[in-house]
């Protein structure tokens, strides 16, 4: 059987700050209430996500990589990962705040939860007026002004907070103090991890279960960087037709396009995988005679062995993302 670009159907998950614009943005298919997060491709174990059309409709990521390996993934990746698909990719619509939360670099996380760390980024897709993210220190601190701020409940105070609009781009590597503020719609890459330490939670409580959500102090105090940073914002080119570097990190990269008319891809050099995420509008994709739509709130998954594509467009934008 032969490997072809690949839609998935996304894993719809409650959180207890979820709106309604997964479904009346991106136009999602769900009945629940506060779903808040769409996992569009996911290895996660219980949350994977299974192939929606063609042949290998109903297969998981693990199934596809164990029968395909580097033709799916790429030679290098499965060297690297195994079995394992090294990426998660996600939607996020907040109505009211996350928590305050970090994640644990690589070596934490296997030493305490024998997973991959969290390192990620966002997208902003969509942003209410006066919305704002949490990211970083707004000066360098230490342990113990940290925890002074954090019993008394002034965390806010001593952390960046980023007033953001669409198209708005940021680096969370693994140790980073972050949280996504009311009103904000993004799309989210990181490593495959569901490894999250919630360091303050506003004191709410969730209607599922009439209690507060478990916090994570402890396991986090070693696990946060102190530091201050110039800026936070990933800066980049928007030029139309154009491969505009978003993101270069060890572990994803992350290019910008901005499509008006006709753009080829050659993605042979690579030897990964590429996904393709439309945050904006919607195009066509041309593969071997065959045209594939991918709109607003879609994502698709090329595997390695297709090394060329043709991205057609009145006016779309796109994540392409790759190991």
């Amino acid at each position: 059987m032969k490997l072809y670009p690949l839609k998935f159907n996304p894993v719809y998950s409650y959180r207890i700050w979820g709106g309604d614009k997964l479904k009346t943005v991106l136009n999602k298919d769900y009945t629940q209430d506060s779903i808040g997060e769409s996992w569009e491709i996911s290895d996660v174990e219980n949350n994977e996500t299974l192939v929606s059309e063609g042949p290998l409709k109903g297969k998981s990521l693990k199934e596809l990589i164990t029968e395909f390996k580097g033709e799916l993934v790429g030679d290098n990746v499965y060297k690297t990962f195994g079995n394992d698909f090294p990426l998660l990719i996600k939607f996020i619509d907040a109505k009211t705040p996350l928590s305050i939360q970090v994640h644990p670099s690589n070596e934490l996380a296997k030493e305490r939860h024998n997973s991959f760390g969290k390192n990620e980024m966002w997208y902003v897709m969509e942003a209410e007026e006066d919305a704002e993210l949490i990211i970083g220190f707004n000066k360098t601190t230490n342990k113990d002004n940290y925890q002074k701020h954090l019993n008394n409940s002034a965390l806010r105070n001593i952390l960046n907070i980023e007033k953001v609009d669409k198209g708005d781009t940021f680096y969370i590597p693994t140790g980073r103090v972050h949280a996504i503020g009311a009103g904000v719609l993004l799309a989210e890459i990181q490593q495959t991890s569901d490894i999250t330490y919630r360091i303050y939670d506003y004191d709410r409580i969730d209607k599922t279960t009439e209690k507060k959500r478990e916090l994570h102090t402890d396991l986090a105090l070693n696990a946060i960087d102190f530091n201050f940073y110039e800026d936070y914002r990933s800066r980049y080119s928007k030029e139309i037709n154009s491969e505009n570097e978003l993101v270069n990190s060890p572990y994803f990269k992350t290019n910008f396009l901005h499509i008006k008319g006709e753009m080829f891809r050659d993605l042979k050099q690579l030897d990964s995988f590429v996904i393709y995420i439309c945050v904006e509008g919607i195009l066509q994709m041309s593969y071997k005679n065959q045209n594939i739509s991918l709109k607003k709130g879609e994502t698709i998954l090329i595997p390695a062995t297709i090394e060329t594509l043709e991205l057609c467009s009145n006016n779309s934008k796109l994540l392409e993302v790759h190991y």
